[in-house]
């Protein structure tokens, strides 16, 4: 009662029109969020952008790249990665010899060099 007045309201949890009917408030509906088995990414460095695949993150080398995900990398960072027969040029175990020398000329590669 407000000012000698009649007042009607839905209790807690209820909702409609006090004067002919409230009902219970309906549970919101989550929406469903389907997890992402790809995030966080599982595939580490030098890997392409992973890929969800029938619900399995699938995880792929880059171009050039030795290992398999999440341990790609490359064939060679320095020197002694590499026989010693050959020198890591541009991540990659290569003779160094072709180019080097010149006419009549013989290159053989002792300890990377």
């Amino acid at each position: 009662v407000i000012n000698h007045i009649a007042t009607c309201t839905c209790i807690e949890g209820y909702e409609g029109d006090p004067f002919s009917s409230c009902r219970l408030r309906p549970k919101p509906i989550e929406p469903v969020v389907a997890d992402d088995p790809c995030d966080p990414n599982p595939c580490g460095p030098n890997s392409l952008p992973p890929r969800d695949v029938g619900g399995r993150c699938q995880c792929t080398c880059m171009r050039e790249m030795i290992g398999s995900p999440p341990n790609c990398r490359p064939e060679c960072v320095i020197n002694s990665d590499c026989p010693s027969d050959k020198a890591c040029i541009n991540r990659k175990c290569q003779d160094p010899c072709p180019g080097l020398c010149g006419q009549n000329a013989y290159c053989r590669v002792r300890n990377h060099i």
